[in-house]
């Protein structure tokens, strides 16, 4: 109940500091972030969806809510030479359901370093520490956790701008941890297009990864598509009604392994910046 009155502060938080933003940015001709000067910036998003699906595997068949707070460094310089940003992560996921049996409570914090100096490239790499509050470990934990290292790049100005990102988590099992790899594709298109004087924007996403032993034994994978509307309510919140599907593959949807099936889902996002 807590976690769930918190989840209603950071709408009406989100809500509130998106307006004073665009009265802000109404006032004056150059923007005002949360931090002032500093070249900080702070993000949250909140988003509601009919089922929690993560790389192919159904962790609540429930529907849960989901929040982020991301706080982002300006572009860290030597000189004239760029070194990239750094980005804090924190998301919670919530059940709203008991409808089955799945426990999917979730905390996680991450740090990602990005540089895109590069005129074609962006690299990027980043941990994330996982918390399962639910979660039994089998070494006698009071709750489940795991971590989780990764490596990436995307190609911005490529059509679809690709992407492709390496996870490894190293959390054990006994800890509640995946103890192996994920390696995925993503894909993004988005269409911009004005509805009734609105600027909104059709967004599309897909993805292919391939699970290598982790939280399963053996090799599998999972395919994704999703689509959204995103529209904007004021100047720095946007909301984005989505649909998805997923697929999952090889060991990930073998019944005495993964025991994965075919997912539809759907949900919202609302999203702002300060």
């Amino acid at each position: 109940m807590k976690r769930i009155l918190g989840i209603m502060v950071l709408f009406v938080v989100m809500v509130l500091a998106s307006y004073n933003a665009y009265a802000d940015e109404a006032a004056k001709s150059e923007p005002k972030t949360l931090l002032g000067n500093t070249g900080v910036t702070v993000s949250a998003d909140l988003n509601v969806s009919s089922k929690y699906l993560s790389r192919g595997s159904l962790y609540d068949k429930d529907p849960v809510a989901q929040t982020g707070i991301y706080v982002s460094s300006p572009e860290l310089m030597a000189g004239d030479t760029k070194l990239g940003k750094i980005k804090l992560t924190f998301w919670d996921n919530v059940p709203m359901g008991k409808s089955d049996n799945l426990q999917s409570s979730e905390q996680d914090y991450g740090v990602d370093y990005t540089y895109d100096g590069f005129d074609a490239v962006t690299l990027s790499a980043g941990h994330t520490y996982y918390e399962f509050p639910d979660a039994t470990p089998t070494d006698g934990a009071p709750e489940g956790f795991s971590r989780e290292a990764y490596v990436g790049f995307a190609l911005p100005k490529v059509l679809l701008t690709p992407s492709v990102y390496y996870y490894y988590d190293y959390g054990r099992k006994e800890d509640g941890g995946g103890q192996g790899s994920y390696t995925v594709l993503n894909f993004a298109y988005s269409k911009p297009f004005t509805l009734n004087g609105i600027n909104a924007s059709l967004d599309l996403n897909g993805h292919a990864g391939y699970n290598n032993k982790q939280y399963y034994s053996g090799h599998g994978g999972d395919v994704g598509l999703g689509a959204g509307i995103t529209m904007p309510l004021t100047k720095s919140l946007t909301l984005k009604p989505n649909i998805n599907y997923s697929v999952p593959l090889g060991n990930l949807k073998d019944k005495n392994i993964g025991n994965q099936k075919n997912q539809f889902y759907w949900g919202g996002y609302l999203s702002a910046s300060f």
